[in-house]
């Protein structure tokens, strides 16, 4: 944490009157659907995502599904996700390793999940938490890197640096939802290029407000 940071509670506490509601922003029924699915969302919005698994999801349906898929067909589905190709490796890698090690289920564990292609501890961290109601850290995307970093919770930019940093002052049991207020937060208005900071419910409490960094 910076010499100057936004008090954690404060920050939580506002976050979440703003953001009663807040939830992960990709769609699902399984844990399949969303392993797939944050595989997908890597580098691009959730948004597209969702616009696309619709057609995937009815389609593939189980891990073995997954596994036996033919890689050209699969990328015509997740085009529009960019980076498809590498993208429908680890879909059917992850369908492989699926049926391979986990009796076709998807594991519960952050040891477990990280074996799978596709899936470091960000991916990890969002399926336990939203697909299993475990917490075992804290989903370190785009928008929760810039945050953390604005807020004066970490000077580091490697995702697995700001989660240990994060998880050393957030309340264990805020883990899995701090991830979704930050990222609801992001979006709305701590955005990437020109903070919203003059409409900011934080910028009385934040080191970054009005410095546009």
């Amino acid at each position: 944490m910076t010499e100057k940071a936004a008090d954690i509670n404060e920050t939580i506490k506002h976050l979440k009157k703003n953001y009663p509601r807040t939830h992960i922003a990709l769609n699902f029924t399984t844990p399949l659907e969303l392993l797939a699915a944050v595989i997908l969302s890597a580098q691009t919005t959730d948004a597209a995502i969702n616009s696309l698994t619709p057609a995937l999801f009815a389609k593939y349906k189980t891990a073995q599904d997954y596994a036996r898929a033919d890689a050209e067909e699969l990328e015509t589905i997740i085009k529009r996700s960019g980076f498809y190709h590498n993208k429908a490796k680890s879909l059917i890698g992850m369908g492989k390793t699926l049926v391979e090690k986990f009796g076709g289920e998807v594991p519960r564990t952050m040891a477990e999940l990280v074996q799978i292609p596709g899936a470091a501890r960000k991916t990890a961290n969002i399926v336990l938490w939203n697909a299993f109601g475990k917490i075992e850290g804290i989903a370190v995307d785009t928008h929760v890197a810039r945050l953390s970093n604005r807020l004066g919770y970490t000077q580091e930019k490697d995702p697995v640096k700001i989660e240990r940093d994060l998880m050393k002052i957030v309340p264990q049991d805020e883990w899995g939802r701090f991830a979704h207020l930050l990222q609801d937060h992001g979006r709305a208005i701590c955005i990437a290029r020109k903070p919203k900071c003059g409409e900011c419910f934080l910028n009385d409490i934040c080191p970054s407000a009005f410095k546009g960094t």
